[in-house]
């Protein structure tokens, strides 16, 4: 019978066995996890979880019995050591698992900072497992001093978190603003506004010398030669994709684990998906952090272990939760040369032009513009800039034209 191992029970590791499943196939699926628990969601653990309103067990995407009734064999808590290609074996320490097919949807994980300016003290954090979350959570107490360091959406989502219970939050981005990597300058000062008015100590263009403290953290030294007193640290610097493994079985990595356009490695019986897997993209290998490709790329994945050969091509969206704001962007801005902003009753979106075509939409609480930029992109429709920019544009209207 054959026998399909999956290494990594997150969300895309889920999504894989699950659509095997539900397109027919009857061998073995063996899903490994390294952590103690049933794959989860992980963008409410710098949200909803941390703030204290949601269960673990609403975290989990399907319940834990879901696996056995379906004949998934959810192994957690589980270390894979090694990896032998040639013989298709998969070592989890002295044991050794044979398969047939094998997928890598090995996530990624944390950049920290450095021991050597503190980053292995205590009460230094990131924001990526339950672990993170839980250790942090006692500590979320009204007037407690934390620093957060970067400012991208992990980082600032944990801002959010912080200062609505009460905290007191210095927040510091090396780069000119936050938001600078993913963001066009009109969404950074949506956000820096954002955040300035709820408390939030934003210092941009400076970043962290070192964290101060003895065992455990209570201040930083920040570049522009400052200190403040902390009381525990939130470090959203980035993540790396989880290739290591894959990298000493000798699967080729590009950018994370080089796939075709059907999610096969450069071994023609492994697979990747989710944020460990690069893939082609507009003449790129590029990777797409985000619950939507997690999921999406997985179940492409399933169904062409299962022969389809039907290639990937993904339609990227994302969003991010803080205060009261639902940030919503559809697309890529990559090579964008004109942002086109709308106010409609409140909501604000931001339009992404290069030349003449459609790009990208970040819509924040603009439900309407993010549906509609969405379809837009998705059909390859670039509605004229001065369209967008026109204020009594009826967007909906441009799905009728």
């Amino acid at each position: 019978m054959s026998h399909i191992v999956i290494i990594g029970a997150g969300q895309a590791g889920s999504a894989l066995a699950a659509k095997l499943r539900s397109s027919g196939f009857e061998g073995e699926v063996t899903l490994l996890g390294a952590e103690a628990v049933p794959p989860y969601q992980r963008p409410p653990l710098s949200k909803a979880y941390l703030l204290g309103d949601m269960a673990q067990e609403r975290l989990y995407l399907r319940p834990e019995a879901y696996y056995a009734e379906n004949g998934i064999t959810l192994r957690m808590g589980t270390e894979v050591t090694g990896i032998d290609l040639a013989a298709k074996q998969v070592q989890i320490g002295d044991e050794v698992l044979s398969y047939d097919q094998l997928a890598f949807t090995t996530g990624s994980t944390p950049r920290r900072l450095p021991a050597a300016i503190g980053g292995d003290l205590e009460g230094v954090f990131t924001v990526r497992d339950l672990l993170d979350a839980d250790a942090m959570a006692p500590l979320l107490v009204e007037g407690k001093k934390v620093l957060i360091v970067g400012g991208g959406y992990i980082g600032l989502e944990a801002a959010a978190v912080t200062a609505k219970k009460g905290l007191s939050v210095t927040l510091v981005e090396m780069a000119d603003r936050i938001l600078q990597r993913v963001a066009a300058p009109e969404t950074s000062d949506f956000f820096r506004d954002l955040h300035q008015g709820h408390g939030v100590d934003l210092r941009e263009g400076v970043g962290l010398d070192r964290l101060l403290g003895e065992g455990k953290v209570t201040g930083a030294r920040l570049t522009d030669g400052s200190e403040i007193d902390v009381d525990f640290v939130v470090v959203g610097v980035g993540i790396a994709p989880g290739a290591a493994l894959a990298e000493a079985a000798g699967l080729t990595i590009e950018n994370g684990i080089w796939t075709d356009e059907m999610g096969r490695t450069s071994d023609p019986s492994v697979w990747a998906a989710g944020d460990c897997a690069s893939l082609p993209y507009g003449g790129a290998q590029i990777r797409l952090e985000s619950v939507q490709n997690a999921i999406d790329q997985a179940e492409a994945v399933a169904v062409n272990m299962l022969g389809a050969e039907t290639p990937y091509h993904p339609k990227p969206w994302f969003w991010s939760d803080q205060y009261d704001v639902k940030l919503q962007i559809a697309g890529l801005n990559t090579g964008y040369d004109r942002v086109v902003a709308r106010e409609d009753e409140g909501a604000r979106s931001h339009w992404y032009y290069g030349g003449d075509r459609l790009l990208a939409v970040d819509a924040m609480n603009a439900p309407r513009a993010y549906m509609v930029g969405k379809r837009l992109i998705e059909s390859g429709r670039s509605p004229a800039i001065d369209v967008i920019a026109d204020p009594d544009t009826d967007l909906k209207a441009l799905l009728r034209g």
